[in-house]
């Protein structure tokens, strides 16, 4: 009888394998692509803006808009034409950015480090929440701080800079004036962008696998060595994005660098010198007087500092991937 119950029970139905997606996948990658391609969308018409405002001075300039030094325009009572280029502000621009990137960055990661593996816990979440909050502190603040408080400093750690090394070109003067220099501004920068790659980096070292920490422990490593062996290689990419993030805000920024460093169109190597400037505070500085042919001076201007941070981010972007790969 048993027997005959056991042959007449029917065998369970399959499960049915698919690759699907369910009803609120796709609801969610329908959120998550419009999101994307509204920022796309957005950022086009930013570009698009800027150049077809400025492409007439772009084409009557040419290549001259990136390699002149002058900015003046048209008197024509001397019969002298307009001459807008850019040449010298895009190498202040450089310069103060690089300068952030050296004084910043390191402190920022070294920073990272200690709160991912070496502050106890009751200096570790203050610290965090005061990370936090300097990152979100508008560029406006850091550059009166630093007018009024980093300048009389900076200016007295430049005076020893030149006595001792200036031997360097870099830190040669030819004249006495340490006040607003790129030095400063790259100071100021530096303050601004290391919250920023601080939390980048202790999000990434955090997110090192714990077996990977406990095995280099297991064979009698140091915390130091560890760090080096496993979170450092670990963590390349992220802080390289980081970093990268930082430098895109340093190349942009208007008003920090404003305050800090005199405007000066010529390229000069000392950095130590009150002379320089960047697209970003020259923009500022024109565009409440300009009239319609400076306005689109200064629309190719900005034209030409959003294809600068274009290209840094798709460099940031393809050494993540490479790093990331290895």
């Amino acid at each position: 009888m048993s027997s005959d119950l056991l042959e007449q029970k029917s065998p369970p139905v399959p499960r049915v394998i698919t690759t699907k997606p369910r009803f609120t996948d796709k609801v969610f990658r329908a959120v998550v692509t419009s999101g994307g391609m509204v920022s796309l969308v957005l950022l086009g018409l930013i570009g698009f803006f800027l150049i077809y405002n400025g492409f007439e001075a772009i084409q009557n300039a040419g290549l001259s808009f990136l390699t002149g030094f002058d900015w003046a325009d048209a008197i024509p009572e001397i019969d002298q034409p307009a001459m807008y280029g850019v040449g010298a502000m895009l190498f202040g621009t450089i310069v103060t950015g690089i300068l952030a990137m050296l004084f910043g960055v390191p402190i920022a990661v070294g920073t990272a480090l200690f709160l991912s593996y070496y502050a106890p816990e009751w200096l570790k979440k203050p610290m965090v929440v005061v990370v936090d909050v300097m990152a979100a502190i508008p560029s406006i603040v850091y550059g009166l701080w630093g007018f009024f408080v980093l300048m009389p400093h900076a200016e007295y750690w430049a005076k020893l800079i030149h006595k001792y090394l200036s031997f360097i070109p870099i830190f040669d003067m030819p004249a006495p004036v340490f006040t607003r220099s790129p030095f400063i501004a790259g100071l100021v920068l530096a303050i601004m962008i290391m919250p920023i790659i601080t939390a980048i980096s202790r999000e990434v070292f955090a997110q090192t696998p714990p077996e990977r920490i406990q095995a280099a422990y297991a064979l009698g490593a140091t915390k130091w060595s560890m760090i080096k062996a496993v979170v450092f290689p670990y963590g390349r990419g992220g802080v390289v994005g980081g970093a990268m993030l930082g430098l895109g805000r340093a190349l942009g920024e208007t008003v920090a660098v404003y305050t800090v460093l005199n405007l000066v169109y010529d390229i000069r190597i000392e950095i130590l010198l009150s002379s320089g400037g960047n697209v970003a505070s020259m923009i500022v500085n024109k565009f409440g007087e300009a009239d319609f042919v400076e306005l689109q001076a200064l629309m190719a201007a900005g034209f030409v500092l959003f294809i600068v941070t274009l290209i840094v981010n798709f460099i940031a972007n393809f050494i993540i991937n490479k790093t990331a790969r290895e």
